[in-house]
């Protein structure tokens, strides 16, 4: 961060925004344990900590894996009348790839499997070198804007929730046995609450301007409209 109280209003530069009520305040050098707090609400602006890439990055790991063992490892197994079944999501997909719902399945695999997945290897991708030492890779800055753009879209709270209503109702028609993917969702909750708990965005956004690369968002304007007699 900036250790001269100079700011530019027309850029952002040397400014941070409080995430919820927008107050604007002027950056300041932070040591390892301290917290910067919005002077209006007192929502966290910053908060760096000691070994926060790494174990940014394990839990980064930790999420892929769960993942992919979420997919393949058996799901549940309904069994009613000695007949018994267990299925995983991969299983679900197949079932239905011919049929008018593979729009729908490939959508909620994309939401609970593929953007979690692209989201913690988007932060890989920022974190790892900055973990290391080095400069960051060429995208950095775009894998990491993207990334926590991507935050919300992380359903697999609201997949865990889900399934668990409707367990409820087939409780009672068959017996339910919850497989190892449903508690690698479980385990994945946790994950990515300990991942929030140490991410300070604040804190990657200064190590990568700190290596030399620029940050600013360049956003597209459109072209100015001209009249027909004009042209």
């Amino acid at each position: 961060m900036e250790r001269e109280q100079t700011y530019d209003l027309s850029t952002g530069e040397g400014l941070i925004a409080c995430p919820l009520c927008d107050a604007l305040h002027i950056q300041e050098d932070l040591d390892v344990g301290e917290t910067a707090r919005c002077i209006r609400c007192g929502t966290v602006l910053a908060k760096p900590r000691d070994g926060a890439f790494a174990q940014l990055i394990a839990l980064a790991f930790t999420s892929m894996v769960l993942l992919v063992g979420a997919v393949f490892f058996p799901f549940l197994e309904v069994s009613a009348m000695g007949f018994g079944n267990a299925s995983s999501l991969f299983d679900v997909a197949l079932a239905f790839a011919d049929g008018v719902l593979l729009p729908l399945v490939l959508a909620v695999l994309a939401m609970i499997i593929g953007l979690p997945i692209l989201r913690a290897f988007l932060l890989l991708y920022t974190l790892v070198p900055l973990a290391q030492g080095r400069p960051p890779h060429r995208h950095a800055a775009v894998a990491f804007r993207w990334s926590e753009l991507l935050r919300p879209w992380s359903m697999a709270e609201i997949f865990v929730i889900g399934t668990a209503v409707a367990l409820i109702k087939v409780a009672g028609l068959a017996t339910v046995h919850l497989g190892p993917a449903f508690w690698a969702f479980c385990a994945l909750i946790f994950v990515n609450l300990a991942s929030r708990a140490f991410m300070c965005q604040t804190s990657i956004w200064d190590a990568i301007e700190d290596a030399g690369m620029k940050t600013e968002y360049q956003a597209k304007t459109p072209a100015p409209l001209t009249a027909p007699g004009d042209a």
